[in-house]
C-alpha cells in the first residue's frame, strides 16, 4: 500500500552504518524519551524522576515528542522545555518542514494498521503542522535535530533511533518484527553495521526490550520504550521511557539487565493521567481525529501486556531481573 502516511521518503533513509560514524557522546546515567506526543504532565514526570538521580541525567528525546499539543501554549511549553536536552527528530517533527504532505504523518504505516487510522493520523497531523508554522523559531532548532544519535555509557555502546537501525519511519523494531525469525539475519547485520550493543527506539507505540545473540561472547539489545506520553499496558495508563546508567534504577522498573557494564531498563512514567485527560479533551474533543484513534487508549490502555513486551527473543533467552512497581 501507498499514499500519505503509509510512504516512507527517502530522506529519511540513514543505514546503519551511519550510527557508527556519529560522534559518541558519554553519559553515566540516559534517560531515552520517545513518543512524548504533546503530553505536558508526562514531561514534569520525568523531569521530576530526573531530579531525583544522584548524578544529573543526560535526557534524549528521540523523535515525536510533538503529537497532540496542537494548542500554541502546549506547542511552545512542550518544544522549549525538549530542546533544552538532547532531541533527534521523529516522523512528526521532519515532516513539519516538509514542502508538501506526499507523506502525511509520515508515519509509513504497514498494511496491517487500517486506513481509518492512517487518514486521521494524517488529519492530525495538518493541525498540528498549522500550529508549527506559527512558531518560526522553535522550527529553525527543530530543523537542525540529527535522525539519530550515538552514546556512550560504562562499556555499553547505543545507537538512539526514532524508527529503526535503517530508517527514521523504520517499523523493523516493533514487537512483531522483533520476533520474526526471518528478520534475524537483518538485525545481525545492523548491529554488526552499527557498532552498538544497544539500540534504543520508540516510533511503533508499543514496547519491546529483546535480546540477540550475534556471536560467541557478544549480544545485542533493542529497547523500544513505546510511548512516553501514552498508556502502553491494558489497565495501566503510565507512559515509558528507557534509562541507561553505571548504577541500578532508582526508581520502579518493568525490567532492568546488565549491558556491556550498564544497567538497562524501561521505566514506568507515572504522570497524572486525569489531568492528561482533561487537557487532551480541550485539544481534541469527542468526534475528532484525534478522540477517535487515541481517547480509548489514553483512558484505558491498549490491548497489550507486559508479557508481550519483554518475552524473550532472539537466538537465546533473555534473563531479565528487576520488579514490577
Amino acid at each position: 500500500m501507498s499514499g500519505p502516511g503509509r510512504v516512507c521518503p527517502l530522506r529519511y533513509r540513514y543505514g546503519a552504518g551511519a550510527i557508527a560514524q556519529a560522534e559518541t557522546r558519554e553519559a553515566q546515567t540516559l534517560y531515552v524519551i520517545g513518543g512524548l506526543y504533546g503530553n505536558v504532565p508526562a514531561l514534569d514526570t520525568i523531569e521530576a524522576m530526573a531530579r531525583t538521580e544522584v548524578i544529573a541525567p543526560t535526557l534524549c528525546f528521540n523523535g515525536d515528542f510533538n503529537w497532540f499539543n496542537v494548542a500554541d501554549h502546549d506547542f511552545a511549553e512542550i518544544n522549549l522545555r525538549v530542546l533544552a536536552n538532547d532531541a533527534i527528530v521523529g516522523n512528526v517533527e521532519a515532516e513539519f518542514d516538509a514542502p508538501a504532505d506526499d507523506a502525511g504523518c509520515g508515519c509509513a504505516y504497514p498494511a496491517a494498521v487500517d486506513e481509518g487510522i492512517v487518514q486521521r493520523s494524517n488529519e492530525i497531523h495538518r493541525r498540528l503542522k498549522a500550529t508549527a508554522q506559527r512558531h518560526a523559531a522553535l522550527l529553525g532548532r527543530i530543523a537542525q535535530l540529527p535522525m539519530f544519535a550515538r552514546y556512550q555509557v560504562a562499556d555499553c555502546r547505543i545507537g538512539v533511533v526514532h524508527g529503526d537501525a535503517d530508517s527514521l519511519a523504520g517499523w523493523r523494531f516493533d514487537v512483531q518484527a522483533l520476533d520474526d525469525a526471518q528478520a534475524w539475519p537483518w538485525l545481525h547485520s545492523a548491529f554488526a553495521a552499527a557498532e552498538v550493543d544497544l539500540l534504543a527506539s520508540t516510533h511503533t507505540c508499543l514496547p519491546a526490550m529483546r535480546r540477540f545473540e550475534l556471536a560467541p561472547r557478544r549480544t545485542g539489545w533493542v529497547l523500544n520504550n513505546g510511548a512516553a506520553g501514552m498508556a502502553n499496558f491494558a489497565g495501566d495508563l503510565a507512559g515509558l521511557c528507557t534509562r541507561i546508567a553505571t548504577t541500578p534504577s532508582p526508581h520502579p522498573v518493568l525490567h532492568e539487565v546488565r549491558i556491556a557494564g550498564a544497567y538497562a531498563a524501561l521505566l514506568p512514567l507515572r504522570f497524572d493521567a486525569a489531568r492528561w485527560s482533561r487537557e487532551f479533551l480541550v485539544q481534541w474533543p469527542p468526534g475528532s481525529p484525534a478522540w477517535r484513534s487515541y481517547y480509548k487508549r489514553i483512558t484505558r490502555g491498549p490491548a497489550f501486556s507486559l508479557g508481550q513486551a519483554c518475552a524473550s527473543a532472539g537466538t537465546a533467552a533473555s534473563p531479565m531481573v528487576g520488579g514490577v512497581p
